[in-house]
């Protein structure tokens, strides 16, 4: 029986991507890219289809085989499994959300929250509700739904319960992969809410390719082109670039196809 890690960094450290290489037979994905993301800085990683961007997040989290350094403070992610990643404070959704639908919205965070509990106590009834969950159903906004089973949720709302039970997990990293995609207007204007109020104090990472979503919510961004960075900065510097303009933008378009 093995112990799985628990955070050991500052929560004032960064988020430091050095020289990241992945590669599948001999199709690099992710050429050798280096970047990082400071707590407070809601990043957003863009780029076309097969830019590499999923890929990153992937290996950052222990779910693709990788090369150089992802770290946080002196702690090293990379080359651990994605169940220590987890226990390491990282989360991260998937463009599908992985929730249990059979289940109220307060038993997924529940479910989520027991991170923190032994195995056997996850077995016993609680007579209380964690104040993480109840602090986390505040934060997304599903307060008034915690007794609604989850696969009655809008597909926006399901989004937000995914992130909540990484927030349960006190989760310092998030990589949220185009939590967005599908939703409606309104529920994305309230996703970009939802991600600056959590990324106030939290390395949060959006692989995007909206660039009007972008405009909106983001502190900065770093672009991607076939597997390497194009170039990073703030919104402005970003949008503003020829390069960007040329390769995603095209002379009209205003998102990222």
């Amino acid at each position: 029986m093995f112990k799985l890690a628990k955070q050991t960094y500052s929560t004032t450290s960064a988020l430091v991507i050095r020289d990241l290489k992945v590669a599948f037979d001999k199709f690099v994905a992710v050429n050798g890219i280096s970047f990082s993301v400071e707590p407070g800085d809601l990043r957003f990683l863009i780029g076309p289809n097969g830019a590499g961007k999923t890929t990153v997040i992937d290996a950052i989290t222990g779910l693709v085989p990788s090369q150089g350094s992802a770290s946080i403070g002196d702690t090293e992610l990379l080359g651990k499994k994605v169940h220590q990643v987890t226990r390491l404070g990282v989360g991260r959704t998937f463009q599908t959300a992985s929730i249990f639908e059979k289940l109220t919205v307060q038993q997924n965070l529940d479910i989520a929250c027991g991170i923190h509990r032994s195995a056997f106590s996850l077995f016993r009834k609680r007579k209380f509700v964690d104040p993480r969950v109840q602090e986390a159903l505040s934060v997304i906004g599903l307060g008034a739904l915690s007794n609604v089973k989850a696969g009655t949720l809008a597909h926006g709302q399901k989004q937000w319960l995914e992130i909540g039970m990484l927030l349960v997990q006190d989760a310092h990293v998030l990589l949220l992969d185009e939590p967005v995609a599908g939703m409606s207007q309104d529920e994305r204007e309230e996703t970009g809410r939802l991600l600056q109020r959590i990324g106030k104090d939290r390395i949060v990472l959006v692989v995007e390719h909206d660039m009007d979503f972008m405009r909106s919510f983001a502190n900065s961004a770093t672009v991607m082109v076939r597997g390497s960075i194009l170039t990073e900065g703030s919104v402005i510097e970003v949008q503003s670039d020829p390069r960007v303009q040329e390769v995603y933008l095209g002379p009209k378009s205003s998102e990222v196809k």
